[in-house]
């Protein structure tokens, strides 16, 4: 009864007749535990899996290796990442299992480069077990997510040599992968040798083909998809909108959004809206984008709040902003990063007056800012660059490659972009509190480390200034570099002097 309440509806009665049977001295054993601590995760009780947990040590059950992986599996949930470590080294024998649930902790708890760590352990005969298509599953979206293209090549060998190359989600995973690391000639030939293609694999390629500033590519896809004979779901509309959205189509993107309910009968959602509302912006109709969020058919979210706030940043456009922030106030899911936006939109336009204010309000409320930080990968080994960085052991190299950067792209007419720099300093200072960026240091890395005319690739965690876009600019003209960002929001793919995004993002 418990392990069926545990795959039904009801979770919590599960956990209640466990609790019942202690009660009544009913004997349990490990798999009861096993069952009703899963109970626990589907109705989100940390409580209740601890009081298991401790009822698990008592009565002696901590040397069943699956029922320590169940545990395992709550901590992670919970992003108790160290407790869920604890148990993995206190397992006797580790399973295949046992790995990948503590690879999908790393990947919950933002500690991917870990979770890539960990594969390669997996992978050694030491281990006693090695990787299944479920491990190499979890680790192409800890690839994906830190733009680790070498890392996702290996799992790509590593499926193929192993006979997994024909199951239709890794092959899916593998086009999302080489979409988010910019490789969009790989994710076409994924999807090009797949037998069968689902809409999850047709979406998968659409969206990489947006995301990567192919946008007429991506409704033509969409096109040959219909024509294949599969019908599209609302992931594969989040991809078609947002392909118009990169690629500034605002007739394209109202029909889609209009088509998506009359043709196919798929609703809307906030996600659609989104889409459509960063294409308004992109066009500078920023008030026919307010007019949509306010009468579209679902409640606004902060994300879409965001969006406008965005592009009336780009726009400058503050008596809008402003009001984009007092609707994000409403909602109390006001951030850091949206004052920030607001602040850049004050100094863009010079009131410094408003942005003195704004950085004492943020002070007052306590509101600290997202430190910046870029990773770029280099022979399988991904490396981390934080503003101002003095932890990387060729650092001192990288600050010397940077400053002959800055030197070269200075002749080529580079003027650091003083309005991205929040304090109001002179024109001097400015320029020197933005040359140390986070992704001005993996770029410099990135020259330094590979040979001339190899591409450079660059993950960040945060939306990229307009300084260091222009920075990337220049740089890919002047050292004949393809440079691909990707950053919080969008790719930047930087070639000959110019961007994808066409300087909107």
């Amino acid at each position: 009864m418990v392990r069926a309440y545990s795959m039904s509806s009801s979770p919590e009665e599960g956990f209640y007749l466990f609790e019942k049977m202690r009660q009544k001295r009913i004997p349990t054993n490990p798999f009861a535990c096993s069952f009703a601590i899963k109970c626990c995760m589907k109705f989100c009780s940390l409580m209740g899996g601890l009081q298991i947990h401790a009822r698990v040590l008592r009565d002696g059950y901590q040397l069943d290796s699956q029922l320590m992986t169940t545990l395992m599996d709550l901590y992670s949930i919970f992003e108790k990442s160290f407790e869920a470590c604890k148990l993995f080294d206190e397992i006797p024998q580790r399973d295949t299992v046992a790995w990948n649930v503590l690879i999908s902790c790393y990947i919950r708890n933002q500690r991917t480069r870990d979770a890539l760590c960990l594969f390669d352990n997996l992978n050694r005969e030491e281990s006693g077990c090695k990787p299944d298509d479920v491990t190499c599953l979890l680790v192409l979206q800890a690839c994906a997510h830190l733009g680790a293209l070498e890392f996702g090549e290996k799992i790509h060998r590593y499926i193929s040599e192993h006979g997994y190359g024909s199951k239709m989600n890794l092959c899916n995973s593998l086009i999302a992968m080489y979409s988010k690391c910019g490789s969009l000639d790989m994710a076409f030939e994924v999807f090009k040798g797949m037998p069968e293609k689902d809409v999850v694999s047709w979406s998968a390629m659409i969206s990489g083909l947006a995301m990567n500033g192919h946008g007429r590519d991506a409704i033509e896809a969409f096109g040959a998809m219909q024509r294949a004979g599969v019908l599209p779901d609302d992931q594969t509309f989040t991809g078609v909108l947002s392909a118009c959205s990169h690629c500034g189509l605002v007739d394209e993107g109202m029909m889609f959004l209009d088509r998506m309910s009359k043709n196919f009968g798929i609703l809307p959602n906030i996600h659609h809206y989104g889409c459509v509302v960063d294409l308004l912006g992109r066009a500078g109709l920023l008030d026919q984008a307010y007019q949509l969020i306010t009468s579209m058919g679902v409640k606004p979210d902060s994300t879409i709040w965001r969006t406008l706030l965005g592009a009336c940043r780009i726009h400058k456009h503050v008596t809008l902003g402003e009001r984009v922030i007092e609707h994000l106030i409403e909602l109390k899911a006001q951030e850091s990063g949206d004052y920030v936006l607001l602040l850049n939109l004050y100094s863009s336009v010079g009131d410094w007056e408003k942005v003195k204010e704004l950085r004492e309000f943020m002070n007052e409320k306590g509101l600290q800012t997202t430190p910046g930080c870029s990773t770029i990968e280099l022979k399988g080994v991904v490396h981390e660059f934080v503003v101002d960085d003095v932890s990387h052991p060729r650092i001192n190299e990288i600050y010397q490659m940077l400053d002959e950067i800055n030197k070269q792209l200075k002749i080529a007419g580079y003027v650091a972009e003083i309005t991205s720099e929040l304090h109001n300093l002179g024109a001097e200072e400015k320029g020197n509190a933005l040359s140390y960026h986070s992704e001005k240091l993996a770029i410099a890395f990135g020259v330094l480390a590979t040979p001339p005319g190899t591409t450079i690739r660059v993950a960040k965690n945060l939306r990229i200034c307009v300084d260091c876009h222009n920075f990337a600019k220049v740089l890919s003209g002047v050292y004949n570099r393809e440079v691909i960002i990707r950053d919080r929001l969008r790719f930047h793919r930087f070639r000959e002097g110019r961007c994808s995004c066409n300087d909107y993002w």
